[in-house]
This record gives structure tokens, sequence and C-alpha cells, in this order.
């Protein structure tokens, strides 16, 4: 199976599509820069189209390392046959591959290996025969110094006929086949620590079974985490006796003196090397569905994160609220550009209110301030009750801001460099303010695993998590666009073609040279050649420069396509920006080409419609029941405001305003069921919730949704 055959068969599309595709990947042209100007020649494939072939081509390659390894390996014993290479060769998968090379692995010393050495395999094919009824008689043959009699001959022969039987390969297809549809999964707490308070978060798990097919992915995690914390034990379980019953009559094809010996290796390959060895693997392959599934959320919930609503350029005032440690104050202008910083005192045990509200109003007026980040962390309800009570002399709105991950970002190398004369709490701050200014371009700064919007993200496979994460990102950042003048280096570093080290190349080049006005100047950076500026130009912006197409998605490389559309219209560039009338009057296919057909071609005049029009919405204000205060205030039946802060596959989390935030399960979601929870509300969504049940001691709050 070559490559093609290979994305074909997984992604069932078109063959010249894939073809296409892998091409340009080989060329090194990135996801966004092939989904977005390279459609033509994908046949339109969308992002998510290019981003499986990208991933299934790693496999691919992966599988093939994996086959050339095993060819060697056996080559170099001496036992590669014709029949055998192509056997290999034609493997769709490593479990296929492993269980062809299982015979012919080096194992370390085993009980087959010794009986071998002792000569016992003849002994073992005779056995494995099934013709011989005096197979007793026929072992004393075998007795030697070191086989000391009949029944050690014996023994070791079933010893080398449980060794065949776990390589056989039919044996352990059907053994998986019956764990996947059949397999339980059983927990055990462990006594000692059933009481201990970390616990008790399991205590659910403490005794469970279920069938390990239908397990959630969310249980699963959460059940294996709990037994890596040394709180209960797992096994899986499957009704043995009848799998072996299925084996024997495989194996066994009559009724003699070998029969009880091969029914003694069945049961002992099984108990000992195949259930050990595939209850294993099928627990492993759970954990990578359940993986992926979690991943899968992530990275959804990290979508809609980054693409939040951004307030735009306004000058904020931001507030990291803290009880004993007081408030930390910021002011940024609408660059978000730090320009002023102190604490404030106004909750206990200082509870300088009165001053408080002073310094906020007079802080407002100084910096002439137009919206109010506070974060949502300790005393967020009180200081935001404070600032409510302002009489602002200009109008001034007031958010609350996530603070997830604010202080990873304060203790970071970024940081530190943004604000090297500044301690953790003043950056902290300024993130809280910026966020709200910008969440794609504050939250990239941030590791996304620290950012809070997943489930398990600490049990999942973090080197594929860390891919899916980046992609997400990188996805956000270039749908958007970004403004080369103003971007930081994390930012940067997510456009298409660019990486970490163009982009600090970018930013020093700015800092020595000044502000970016034209595209074509982005190859003036040091070592950004033809192929980084082919890829990024299109998602780089460049404000109030001379010629407005590099304010827009349209790529450099379609500038003379537009210069001629214009030119037939007998009007300039900027006078067909925006000009709806004039682009839909346009006859596109007059325009079709070789290399440009009628998919770039809408995507060109879409742009010049709305050049650079930021597909996020803008932010609203919300307010959050201020008689809610803690978990103690919710009583069952109150339907209170709440925005979703995090989605899982078995509900979603919503913000009511206090520390804890409740859980609209699945099953509350709608009156109708529920296949995907993002189809019925999105990260940051203003919702009704009804409270549903309160448990104080586990701090636990069920929600449904409010139908208006």
């Amino acid at each position: 199976m070559n490559l093609y055959t290979y994305l074909a068969k997984y992604t069932e599309l078109p063959e010249n599509s894939i073809k296409n595709t892998v091409e340009l990947l080989n060329q090194e042209c990135t996801v966004p820069f092939i989904s977005r100007y390279r459609k033509e020649k994908t046949g339109n494939l969308d992002e998510v189209q290019v981003g499986a072939i990208v991933l299934l081509k790693a496999q691919f390659e992966t599988l093939e390392k994996r086959k050339s390894a095993v060819l060697k390996a056996i080559e170099e014993q001496g036992c590669l046959s014709d029949e055998l290479r192509s056997t290999i060769k034609q493997a769709n998968d490593l479990v296929t591959v492993e269980d062809i090379y299982l015979p012919f692995k080096k194992k370390r010393k085993t009980k087959a290996e010794t009986a071998k050495k002792n000569g016992l395999q003849p002994l073992a094919k005779i056995i494995m025969a099934q013709h011989r009824d005096d197979i007793d008689i026929l072992a004393s043959q075998y007795v030697t110094d070191i086989v000391k009699n009949e029944d050690e001959a014996l023994e070791g022969a079933r010893y080398i006929i449980a060794e065949w039987l776990n390589e056989r390969i039919s044996i352990r297809n059907h053994i998986r086949t019956q764990l996947e549809r059949s397999a339980m999964i059983i927990t055990k707490v462990i006594g000692a620590k059933k009481e201990e308070e970390k616990a008790q978060k399991y205590r659910d798990y403490f005794d469970w079974s279920e069938s390990l097919k239908k397990c959630p992915s969310h249980r699963l995690l959460a059940i294996l985490r709990a037994e890596n914390e040394g709180f209960i034990r797992i096994k899986i379980d499957i009704d043995s006796d009848e799998l072996l019953s299925r084996i024997e009559h495989r194996i066994i094809k009559s009724n003699n003196a070998c029969t009880t010996h091969i029914k003694w290796a069945i049961a002992d390959a099984y108990k000992r090397l195949l259930f050990p060895s595939l209850s294993n693997e099928i627990l492993k392959k759970a954990k990578e569905n359940a993986d992926d599934e979690a991943i899968q959320v992530f990275s959804k919930n990290l979508k809609q994160l980054l693409l939040g609503a951004p307030l735009g350029e306004k000058r904020i005032l931001a507030i990291d609220p803290g009880f004993r440690t007081g408030c930390k104050v910021v002011c940024l202008n609408a660059q978000g550009e730090l320009e002023h910083n102190e604490t404030i005192f106004p909750h206990p045990p200082q509870q300088k209110s009165y001053e408080a509200i002073k310094k906020i109003s007079t802080l407002c007026n100084s910096y002439k301030i137009e919206a109010i980040a506070i974060g949502n962390g300790t005393a967020s309800r009180e200081t935001e009750q404070l600032v409510r009570r302002i009489h602002f002399k200009n109008p001034v709105e007031i958010f609350v801001v996530s603070e997830a991950g604010a202080s990873i970002y304060s203790a970071s190398k970024i940081a530190r460099d943004e604000f090297p004369n500044y301690d953790v709490t003043v950056r902290g701050s300024v993130s809280i303010g910026r966020r709200l200014a910008d969440p794609l371009a504050e939250l990239v700064k941030i590791d996304a695993k620290s950012i809070g919007v997943g489930q398990y993200q600490h049990d999942v496979d973090q080197t594929k998590l860390q891919t899916s994460l980046d992609r997400a990102v990188e996805s956000c950042v270039n749908a958007v666009g970004v403004n080369i003048n103003t971007a930081s280096v994390p930012l940067l570093s997510y456009v298409s073609g660019i990486g970490p080290k163009l982009a600090e190349n970018i930013v020093s080049y700015r800092n020595k040279n000044g502000a970016f006005t034209k595209r074509t100047d982005i190859k003036k950076v040091p070592r950004l050649g033809e192929k980084a500026f082919e890829q990024g130009a299109g998602f780089l912006r460049i404000k109030e420069a001379k010629n407005p197409l590099d304010d827009s998605a349209v790529h450099p490389e379609r500038y003379a396509l537009v210069k001629q559309i214009a030119k037939d219209k007998g009007i300039a560039v900027s006078e067909l920006i925006g000009n709806k009338e004039v682009l839909q009057s346009i006859p596109l296919k007059k325009y079709c080409s070789d290399t440009i057909g009628l998919p770039t071609l809408k995507d060109i005049l879409e742009e010049l419609e709305k050049p650079g029009l930021d597909r996020r919405q803008k932010a609203k204000v919300f307010t959050f029941n201020q008689n809610i205060r803690s978990i103690t205030d919710l009583k069952e039946g109150q339907l209170l405001p709440g925005i979703v802060n995090n989605i899982t596959n078995f509900g979603c989390f919503v913000d009511v305003g206090i520390k804890e935030s409740g859980l609209i399960h699945v099953s509350n979601l709608s009156d109708r069921f529920v296949k995907d929870v993002n189809a019925h509300v999105q990260l940051n969504q203003q919702i009704i919730v009804k409270v549903l049940s309160v448990d104080i001691d586990r701090k636990r709050i069920q929600l449904a949704m409010h139908k208006k």
C-alpha cells in the first residue's frame, strides 16, 4: 500500500486532491496557506481536511519506518522469505506488523526458550500434530541429564506450544475482538486510602464495573487518574471460560492423549501470555481513544476562547483582585502599553474602600479610561460590586475577565522580557487587561494547557496534545490575521511560515527600523526568504498602508489580478474596495485561468467587500446576580445569569459568579438528545441557568439550561 492509497482509504477524499496536497506539504507549505490560497490545487479542501492528511501522512511514515526496521531485523536472522516480506509490506497498521514480528523478536529467557534448548521442540510438534496416543511413552525418549523425567519433558513441550499459540495471529485477533466487544473495566478501592480527603472526588469509582467499550472518555480518564494517584486498582475482565472454549475449538482437532496437553498449553498461554498482553493493549487503545476525544474537546474549546470577543483598542484599567495583599491596578493605553500601576486595599483586613473608590475614579479620569477589566479570582465579586458603586465622569464599561493562566504568563520569560522592571503582580494585571482588549493576542503567550478549558489535559498524551493545540492556535491566528507592526513575538510565531526565530527577527527589525509601511518590506527581515514570505504574507496586515491591499487577506501574488479587475472597471483599486455594487457585477469566469479558479476569485471579492474584517464579535458587558456571593447562597430552582467557561463531552461548566463553577450535564442541556455539546453552547456564551441541586460538602452544583 502506497501513501496515496493509504490516505484515500482513511480520508475518502479524491486521489488528485490528496496527491496535490501532499505535494504542497512536501514543499513545506502550511495548512492555513494551503487551505486558503491553494484551493484550485487541492480541490477546495478545507483546513480540517488538509489537517487530516497531515496527521495520516505522519502515521503512514511511522508505519513504513517500523516495517523497514522489522524487515531488517528478520533478514539479519536469515528468516526473511519473499512471502513474509510481502505480508509485512502489505500490513496496514502497527498492531499487525508487531504480531508478524512477534515470533522473531528477541526475547528475554523464557520457559519456552529453555525447553527448546533442551531439545523438546520435536516433542511439542508431535503433540500439536494430535496423531499419537502414546505421548507419555514417547516423552521418555526426551529424558536427559537436564530433563529429569517424562513429566519435565511434557511440561517443557507444553511451554513451547503455549508460546506458539501466543504468536498465532488468528488467536490474538480473536481475543482482541472479544475484548473489544465484551471486556469489563473493574475498580477496587485501596482500603488504606479510602478515607483520605483527596480520594473523595473519586469515590464514585471506589468499587465500579462497566463495559470498557461503553465507558465514556471522561470517566475512563478519571478512573485512570484515580489509579495513578494510588486510590484504586484497575483490572480488565472477561468471560475467560467461554473464550478458552472457543480457542480450544479452533485448535483441538482430535480426542486422544495429546488433547490434555494442548488444553493445558492453551490455558497457560491465555493466562500467562495472551490475556495480560492483550488486556493491556485494549486498555491502552481505550486510553488512546479517550485521549483523542479529550484533545479534540480541548482544541475546540481553545479555538472558541482564542476567537472570543475582543473589546478592541480601548484605554483599559485592569484590576487583579485580592484581600490581604490588596488589588493590583494598572492603566493601559489603547495599544495595551502600561502607563500606570499601584495597589489599593478596599477589602478586609485593611478595608479602605473609600480610598479605593476615590483612586479608581481619579485614575479613570486621568487616563481617560473607557473600560475596566476585573480578574475573576479571589475577591472578584467584592471588587466588582465596589467598582459598580462608582459614579464615573465619563461612560466606563465594566467586565469580569478570566484569570486562567495569568499567573503562568506573569512568571514567564515573555512577561519578564516585556516588563523587566515590574513584578509578577503587575504583569498579571496587565495580562487581564490585555485579554479583554484582544484575547487572541494575549492568550497565545500562555501555554495552552494552563488556560484551563480542557478535561484531563495533564493525563492525555502530551505530544499529541501539544501538536493539536499548536494547530488550533495557528488556525485562529491565521483566520484573524496579524498586525505586523504591533504583534508580539509569540503571536507572530504562529503566523503561517514564520515560526519563533523569524518572529524574533521581525520584532528586532521593527524596533530598529520602525514600522513596516508595505508588505514587500517584510522581505528585508534577516533570514525571511521567498518561501516564508509566500506562506505568511497573506496573514500579515499593515494598517494605513499606501496599498490598501496590504491590510487585507488578498495575497500579494494576486495583487496584479485585483489591479486588472479595477482597471477593467475603470476605477482605482482603492475605489474597488468596499464597493459592493461594483464587486457583485464582476464576471468572475472572465478571470479564471489554469492557476486561478472560482474559489480563489470568490475569496478575493469577499475580502475586497470587507477588507481586514475581524470575524470575531465585539465584547459585551455581563453582570452576575449581585446577591450570589458563595455556594451557600444558591438554592434549588433559582434562575441565574452565567457564562460558559468550559465544555466537555459530558456537558458544560458555567460561571455563576462564585468560586465553584456549576455543571450542566448533557441531559440538562436540551429537551432533545445532545450528540455534540458544542452544537448547543459556545465558550464565553452568556446564558440563563436553573439550579437543580447543590452539594456543599463536595462543592458540586448541578444546573440546567433555562428554556426561555
